[in-house]
């Protein structure tokens, strides 16, 4: 399982009730970049590697309150 799918499905699993809309929109190079409302949390475009799960889990969440 890639790593961007199994941390949307805790992203989804965890926040369910709080996230309105979530789009995944495949591109190629490597890129991964995380938003919220917006506001962007993550890219690997700019840190070269993937996020750390829990980090962006904890991010989301307290963007979500």
């Amino acid at each position: 399982e890639p790593k961007a799918v199994r941390l949307t499905s805790k992203l989804l699993t965890e926040y369910k009730q709080q996230i309105k809309d979530l789009k995944l929109i495949p591109a190629g190079g490597g890129a991964f970049e995380l938003s919220v409302n917006g506001e962007l949390l993550y890219s690997k475009l700019k840190t070269g590697q993937f996020p750390d799960e829990q980090a962006m889990l904890e991010a989301v969440g307290k963007r979500l309150k």
